[in-house]
């Protein structure tokens, strides 16, 4: 009976996959957890691209422009949670001594602030000329994990975008 039971083969396959088909499953679930985080993180760029586009295609805004602008930023976060989003609007100005200061800024959300008036700000050497002027869009996104009890912890996702006016040389925030 031992001897017999010692050549039987036909449980194995059943047994290698009891082995692997915890491991696959985890492979599986850490793709799809991936490939979720990576299109927030893209969609989270691109949501920076058009905010600063749609500004800079303004001579003037108002708070009321910026405020139908963030919106927008919302709607293109779907199918992800809009709550986590942060977004901030910024017209700096290179002046004749070099330093780059802030001329208006709006911001959206719970941790970010807009930017002081006259505040100086750091922006890529090289970006605009003195007597130039940009938009400057930062956007930044907390992304936690639908499968928060395996992978416990949020990431944060942040992208700034620089974009220079289309119609003026600087668009102004007629109340900001």
């Amino acid at each position: 009976m031992l001897t017999r039971l010692r050549g039987d083969r036909r449980g194995v396959s059943a047994v290698e996959f009891a082995l692997i088909a915890p491991v696959i499953l985890l492979f599986y679930f850490g793709l799809a957890e991936f490939c979720q985080g990576f299109m927030a993180q893209k969609r989270m760029g691109r949501t920076a691209a058009t905010v600063a586009d749609l500004v800079t295609q303004n001579e003037s805004v108002t708070r009321a422009d910026i405020a139908d602008v963030f919106e927008v930023g919302v709607l293109m976060m779907r199918p992800f949670p809009a709550a986590p989003l942060e977004q901030r609007v910024t017209a700096v100005t290179r002046h004749t001594n070099g330093q780059v200061r802030v001329d208006w800024s709006r911001a959206e959300g719970a941790g970010l602030p807009a930017r002081g008036v006259g505040s100086a700000v750091d922006i890529p050497v090289g970006l605009i000329a003195a007597g130039e002027s940009l938009v400057m869009t930062e956007i930044i996104y907390d992304y936690e994990s639908p499968f928060g009890e395996l992978l416990p912890g949020l990431t944060r996702f942040s992208h700034t975008y620089y974009l220079r006016p289309r119609k003026v040389d600087q668009v102004a925030c007629t109340d900001c």
